[in-house]
């Protein structure tokens, strides 16, 4: 039998997996497009997408988490749950054993 040869290229790394870029980096973005460079060569140049690029310019730097909005599990029932843990002296065991009340 032939054996195959196989080749080694340089590794293939996908970008949806990379980390945050630091502040430097991002400055460094900024500089580069205030110089004119393109976003493609920025993201090049840095090793990142283009698209992470063109957000991080378009925000003008280091953009914040932002977490997404929605209600928590127990909205609305704060008074509820502090009723009943001064009832049960802050026993939480037998807080969750009590009947929830219905949201309306």
């Amino acid at each position: 039998m032939k054996q195959e040869q196989i080749t080694e290229d340089l590794p293939w790394s996908d970008p949806r997996g990379q980390a945050m870029k630091t502040p430097d980096d991002v400055a460094e973005m900024l500089r580069l497009r205030a110089c004119g460079w393109d976003l493609k060569r920025i993201a090049r140049q840095l090793g990142c997408s283009h698209h992470t690029a063109k957000d991080y310019v378009a925000a003008g730097g280091v953009k914040p988490f932002k977490s997404p909005e929605r209600p928590k599990r127990l909205h609305g029932l704060e008074g509820w749950l502090r009723e009943r843990l001064i009832r049960h002296r802050g026993n939480g065991d037998v807080v969750r054993q009590d009947p929830w009340p219905r949201k309306a």
